[in-house]
This record gives structure tokens, sequence and C-alpha cells, in this order.
């Protein structure tokens, strides 16, 4: 009798223990969860009166207590793709480099090593950088090309990353049945290889892009600027930016009474940007993966 009920309290105690561990983790899911509903619908509460037609589509004025942030939503796009450009043909070719042709050893793993060191740097830190070498040193100045240059070295290390876990999730199966038909390695890699891991390859770089569209730091020394009226012309010209306008009305003005509600629309609308750029993410890989399996 006593050995039937020591292993019933043994089995209950473990359902108790599995519960309690559930319920943790259950709770924190949802704290998550209610932390960010909680910042969006103070956000959307705070900045929703502001979005108007007028405001997404005019410049600054009155002494940046009026007007829209067209300026600035223009000034984000251009960094945003001028970063892409940049960062998307080195970052693939560098985790194609690296999981298809580096030869597995010491360095690989002291390329990822440094990889992986690089995308914890601050980024101040690449502002900086991108001021000492592309404003200074190459003679860009303040520039879109050069605020562009910098965005992109801070996407690298992400796309690089990612492009090498998306390849090594395919098996090896593919490349060398490729490679038994006669195929070279680069076509295997270009029609093979490529195809297969672009749904993820894509959706890291749009993951990347939404960080930069947020980030400040490295624009502050290179590109952004405190008040433009007017688009910017050329690369070679300064633009203003959403997230370094939201920092300047939101820290210095003549009226930040009349400021902060800007300042809270112009951070929904960034929300809003980085939300588009997410939902896009996950379109194109939904579609790349359709596309792979029906090939």
């Amino acid at each position: 009798m006593k050995q039937d009920v020591f292993p019933a309290r043994q089995g209950a105690r473990k359902r108790r223990s599995q519960w309690l561990a559930f319920g943790i983790f259950k709770l924190l899911s949802y704290s998550i969860v209610l932390i960010l509903f909680a910042i969006l619908g103070f956000i959307i509460y705070k900045g929703i009166g502001v979005i108007s037609w007028e405001f997404l589509t005019t410049a600054p004025s009155d002494g940046m207590t009026g007007g829209g942030i067209w300026p600035a939503i223009v000034g984000t796009f251009y960094l945003m793709v001028g970063s892409a450009l940049f960062a998307f043909p080195v970052g693939v070719m560098s985790g194609i480099y690296m999981n298809e042709y580096a030869p597995k050893g010491k360095l690989v793993r002291f390329i990822r090593m440094m990889t992986n060191n690089l995308s914890g740097i601050p980024s101040i830190v690449f502002g900086l950088f991108g001021m000492a070498l592309f404003v200074k040193y190459m003679g860009f100045g303040d520039s879109i090309l050069a605020g562009s240059l910098t965005l992109g070295l801070l996407c690298v290390p992400l796309v690089i990353c990612t492009t090498e876990e998306a390849l090594k999730a395919i098996p090896d199966s593919f490349r060398e049945g490729s490679l038994a038909l006669g195929a070279t390695k680069l076509q295997t890699i270009w029609h093979v290889i490529l195809p297969m891991g672009m749904p993820n390859i894509i959706t890291g770089l749009i993951l990347a892009l939404g960080r930069v569209s947020g980030e400040t730091a490295p624009i502050l020394f290179t590109c952004a600027a405190y008040f433009l009226p007017q688009l910017p012309h050329s690369i070679l010209d300064q633009c203003m930016a959403l997230p370094y306008h939201l920092y300047v009305i939101s820290t210095s003005g003549t009226d930040m009474e009349s400021q902060l509600p800007l300042a809270y629309g112009t951070a929904l609308v960034l929300i809003l940007i980085i939300l588009i750029i997410n939902l896009l993410a996950n379109a194109l890989r939904r579609y790349f993966s359709n596309k792979v399996k029906t090939n």
C-alpha cells in the first residue's frame, strides 16, 4: 500500500512543479505583451490628435512649434534605402563566404566572434567612426551619403549573421545533388542555395532597417540637420530624420508646451513606420517561402 501511495505523491508533486513553472512563463509572457501595449497605448493617446494630412505633408514652421514632419519622413526613407544598398550586398556576400567558402577552423571562428562583437558596439561609436571616416577623411561632409554608409555599417553584422544562419539551415544534400548534376559551386549557390535561404535573408535585412530607422546617435554626427524646410537635392546634402527630429523637439526649443504634442505625433509616426517594416518582412518571407515551395 505504501509503495502505491509514494509514486502517486511524487506524480502530484511533479504536476504541481510543472503547473508552477508554466504559470511563471505565462505570467512573464503576458507581462511583456502588457508593457508593449501600455507603451503603444500611451503614444497613441498622446499623439493621435496631432496626426493629420498637413502634419504628414508639410515642413516644420513657427520655430518648430507648428507645421509637419514631411522632410523628416523623406530623410528617414533616404537613409534607410542608402543603408540597405550598402549593407545588403556586403552582408550577404560575407555570410556566403563564411558558410560556403571559408575553411572551417580558427579563421571562421575569429570572423564570427568579431562580427558578434561588432553587433554589440554602441551606436554612438558607429557615429563617431562615421564622422571620422566618411565626413572628415573621405570628404563627404555632413550628408545623406555619410549617414547611409554609417547606418549600413550598423546593419552589416545583423545581415551577416542572418545570412549565415539561413544558409546553415539548408541541408547539405541539396548542395551535393547540384554538384553531382555537374553544376559549379557558384551555380549551386546562385540557383539552389540562395533562393532557398532568401526568405530568412530578406527578413534579416528588413529587421535591420527597422533598427536603423530609429537610430539617432549615428546620424547625429554624420547627416542630421536641426531644421531644413526643404527636401535634399542630392546625396551630398544634409537631411532631417525622424529620430533626431523627435530628440530635438523633445529637449530644446522656445515653447516646449507647443512642441510636446508634435513630439508624440512624431513618435507615433516612427512607430507606425517600424510596424509597416515588420509587416513587410513577414509578407516577403511568406512570398519567398511560397515561391521556393512552388519551384
